[in-house]
């Protein structure tokens, strides 16, 4: 079986029924968990460079990574990590914050649209469009009519991509309000980590049970099998990252992308190399 299918969001997600600290997939410990996460960096370096090599030569297809999760769910540790382990230059990363004034007076799909991945490239959505059912849908940002409907809207833009030949990676990063408040302390204990401290993150944690509520429904509203969601357990890091590059490469792997064929006359070109000399 593999990761993809076994990390697959169920038709009615309970994530209070989701063990946060668990490891599906991988019966090893930590060492073996980032023993492992290292022995992928070469295979899913070598497919990623075949994607962006299909592009480069006229090819179409891309791949989205969107990271969802609660505050402290590692989705920036995951971006080090795992994107990480590939060629930057084929990658896009882009952190979807606040709405601007601009972004605000368009579609809320307007501002995703600016930031899709060319072929060949992998983008990386930090957040996403799906703040417009989460975040929105807890403080009642927009009327619940609104909100309603931007899940058949999200799941048409979603059809329209893999249409278009971009395959959606959706990974909700899957913590308790045991975990995050141990790495919320943890952030208090050390220095290098204050800069990451937020006090509006003590203020959502009064509203964990409705994002739950809000992330289940996505989790269930929004799951076709053209752009599936997985629940990663992100209690524990080390299997945070393996979990996300794992779904990478079996993504990356199950499309298949080859070198592209120049159509290279290598004997000449290898005698041409010996004759020409540097002038």
């Amino acid at each position: 079986m593999t990761l993809s299918s076994l990390l697959r969001a169920a038709p009615t997600v309970d994530l209070a029924a989701i063990d946060s600290r668990s490891t599906p997939g991988f019966a090893g410990d930590k060492a073996a968990g980032e023993a492992a996460l290292a022995a992928l960096a070469a295979p899913l370096a070598d497919v990623q460079e075949r994607l962006f090599a299909e592009g480069v030569s006229g090819g179409r297809r891309s791949v989205l990574v969107v990271l969802q999760g609660m505050d402290t769910s590692g989705k920036d540790g995951t971006i080090r990590k795992v994107v990480g382990m590939v060629d930057p230059q084929g990658v896009r990363i882009f952190s979807f914050k606040r709405p601007t004034s601009e972004e605000l007076a368009h579609d809320f799909l307007w501002r995703i649209r600016r930031r899709l991945p060319e072929p060949g490239l992998i983008g990386v959505f930090n957040r996403s469009h799906y703040e417009d059912v989460l975040i929105v849908r807890v403080h009642d940002l927009v009327p619940r009519e609104a909100w309603e409907r931007r899940y058949d809207a999200i799941n048409a833009f979603e059809a329209e991509l893999a249409e278009a030949g971009t395959t959606v990676i959706k990974v909700f990063l899957h913590i308790s309000a045991t975990d995050q408040e141990e790495r919320l302390a943890a952030r208090l204990e050390e220095r290098a980590k204050h800069w990451k401290w937020d006090s509006a993150d003590l203020d959502e944690r009064r509203y964990w049970s409705a994002y739950q509520e809000a992330y289940e429904a996505v989790l269930t509203r929004c799951n076709p099998d053209s752009a599936p969601w997985y629940v990663v357990p992100a209690g524990r890091k080390w299997y945070r990252n393996w979990a996300v590059a794992t779904l990478l490469h079996e993504t990356l792997t199950a499309m298949g992308p080859t070198w592209p064929d120049p159509g290279l006359d290598v004997p000449a070109l290898r005698a041409r190399l010996q004759d020409e000399k540097p002038g």
